[in-house]
């Protein structure tokens, strides 16, 4: 008997299911194809059994197509009585009413809405998101006034308000209310900052929005000279605008005023590096050296500021011998005063590089990093750095021997590290100088599988420049001609590096390394700091050799050197845009994707979009 009793049970659950789901299917087709009349049987079918808003609005809305008006209002009259707080249902009687020409009861039934609001601060943003919806600014705005006097100060109404305001067009009372936002909580900077990126063209030198903004910001600043939060927006915006000395003068006051000794000032620094403005960083770190000993960042302070000078020697490349020996004279200044050391490692190491690859002044590099060797409390990652420091120095020098061992002991000490990858790298280089292509074509193999990316590249790149023109000619002549050229440029010894490319060129005029030999040009001429004579080489290949391997080589260079170089942004990015339509394999696709995507701001609106 039970066994009867759950099978009817099962049979009659299942036929209920199959009758609802035909149900819906029928009215959604009727519906669909206009046949109101149709739909409207199963709709009301649907919705005795089911009073969903969806049932209820199809409902409706088929018997205010069959005309059926009364019916209609009565329904929607129904349900909003049974629902009283359901702020919806009562919209949908007002807009049925709209619809239908009685825009007295609608608007009735909106101020009552209003009226009837109550502290809630979801019911009041409900409100305010269904008149936002329904195209109702003036009822928006009423609901968030009453929602404000209503909440006091319990929930702040700001961002619906600035949303209300930015809509409107009313800009200045937008920026306001975002900043008042401040004022309730300064959690909500972070969120603040966010929207305001969104509303204001940064870039742009006429920006409305932006002057707005930056007057609110120096007004509210004045007024409440004690509160952090609105100095701290108005440094972030000149950060934006990449105004860094503006910026800088505020970061210094917000410092002093919350005593953070520095800290401020230092982090400001760091962006300033990252931005590439290394006066505004050199000042923002003088600073903090300025405080004195006291300050927690002193030491790290000198060390960044001796670090600002190493940049902008080894991205210049423009400074005379004098300007050098004042940079090693800072330098040796602090190695004075603090001593030589495994703390002081970095600056020795930044140190022995100027001397080595700027300055002209290897054998003082070299003297300066076997010292460091003997420092005690070297871990054996800085001994490895010292080592790798010294080996790069040899090769400068031409002991390309002496730099092998020295590589081949980081190799085999970090075998698995990016740095002992880096050593192999740089031992298979010895090699291919040498002339030893196959051994070196060995080692590259194993290369092209490191974890560095960057490593992995480089590796690839040589072993395809040694496949593609290795064993041409009878004697091998160009390719250990290249070889050496290569090992000149490295040398810093460019005259001789030219002499021997223009020997290839005149001896073998047809040679396949007619690319390779003006990108290794144009990458000793970068060394130089001579950028428009780099461009010409540069060009050629993208004339020339448009269809070679080394193409988006050149214009990724190209691009480079308009960016960071000649500080024309438009140029570098139309070079960025080239690779990604037009070499879509590139190894620099991603990075030319991430820098046309720092540049669009600079372009013109029409050419925004990739």
């Amino acid at each position: 008997m039970l066994h009867r009793i759950l099978l009817f049970l099962i049979v009659f659950i299942t036929a209920q299911a199959w009758s609802q789901t035909t149900d819906q299917q029928l009215a959604q087709h009727y519906y669909s194809n206009g046949e109101y009349d149709k739909a409207l049987m199963y709709y009301e079918k649907m919705y005795e059994s089911d009073e969903s808003k969806f049932n209820l609005t199809r409902y409706v809305d088929c018997l205010e197509q069959t005309g059926d008006l009364k019916n209609a209002e009565k329904t929607l009259k129904k349900a909003t009585s049974k629902n009283n707080n359901d702020q919806e249902l009562t919209v949908l009687l007002a807009s049925f009413y709209e619809n239908h020409d009685e825009v007295e009861k609608a608007n009735d039934l909106y101020t009552e809405l209003i009226d009837n609001l109550t502290n809630s601060s979801r019911d009041i943003i409900d409100l305010y998101t269904i008149f936002k919806g329904k195209s109702k600014p003036k009822m928006a705005f009423a609901t968030l006034e009453k929602g404000r006097k209503l909440l006091k100060n319990s929930y702040p109404l700001n961002i619906q308000f600035a949303e209300y305001y930015g809509a409107q067009g009313e800009t200045e009372k937008m920026t306001n209310e975002y900043l008042d936002l401040l004022d309730y909580h300064p959690a909500y900077m972070s969120s603040v900052q966010r929207i305001l990126s969104a509303q204001v063209d940064f870039t742009e030198e006429n920006s409305k929005e932006y002057d707005l903004l930056r007057t609110a910001l120096i007004e509210r600043t004045q007024k409440k000279p004690n509160d952090l939060n609105y100095s701290e927006m108005l440094t972030w915006l000149f950060i934006q605008r990449q105004n860094f000395p503006a910026a800088l003068v505020h970061i210094k006051a917000i410092d002093k005023r919350s005593n953070s000794l520095g800290a401020m000032v230092y982090d400001f620094g760091s962006i300033c590096i990252e931005n590439k403005d290394y006066a505004t960083a050199r000042n923002a770190y003088k600073y903090v050296v300025e405080i004195g000993e006291q300050g927690r960042y002193y030491m790290r302070a000198q060390s960044s500021l001796l670090n600002v000078s190493f940049l902008e020697v080894t991205t210049n490349r423009n400074f005379s011998q004098t300007e050098l020996d004042e940079i090693l004279t800072d330098y040796q200044n602090v190695l004075n005063r603090f001593g030589k050391k495994n703390t002081t490692l970095p600056v020795i190491l930044e140190m022995a590089h100027i001397q080595a690859f700027y300055a002209n002044k290897g054998t003082d590099a070299i003297v300066l990093l076997n010292e460091a060797l003997e420092f005690s409390g070297l871990t054996d990652m800085q001994l490895a750095q010292v080592k790798m420091q010294l080996a790069d120095i040899h090769v400068l020098h031409g002991d390309i021997w002496e730099a092998s061992l020295f590589y081949m002991q980081i190799d085999k000490e970090f075998k698995y590290e990016v740095i002992g990858q880096e050593a192999k790298f740089k031992n298979a280089r010895i090699f291919y100088y040498d002339g030893e292509f196959d051994f070196a074509q060995s080692q590259l193999d194993v290369l092209k599988q490191s974890t560095s990316k960057l490593i992995a590249n480089d590796a690839l790149k040589l072993s395809l420049l040694i496949t593609d023109n290795y064993g041409l000619d009878s004697n091998f002549t160009a390719m250990y001609n290249f070889a050496q050229a290569d090992l000149f440029i490295e040398q810093h010894r460019y005259e001789e590096a030219f002499y021997l490319f223009d020997s290839i060129l005149a001896e073998f005029p047809a040679h396949s390394l007619g690319d390779e030999i003006l990108l290794k040009k144009a990458y000793a001429l970068q060394l130089k700091g001579q950028w428009n004579l780099a461009i010409q080489n540069l060009e050629k290949i993208v004339k020339y050799h448009a269809q070679d391997i080394l193409a988006d080589d050149a214009l990724f260079q190209l691009g480079d050197i308009y960016q960071n170089h000649l500080m024309d942004n438009v140029k570098a990015a139309e070079f960025y845009r080239i690779i990604l339509f037009e070499h879509k394999g590139s190894l620099y696709t991603t990075e030319a994707r991430k820098r046309f995507q720092e540049l669009r701001q600079f372009l013109p609106k029409e050419e925004k979009e990739i």
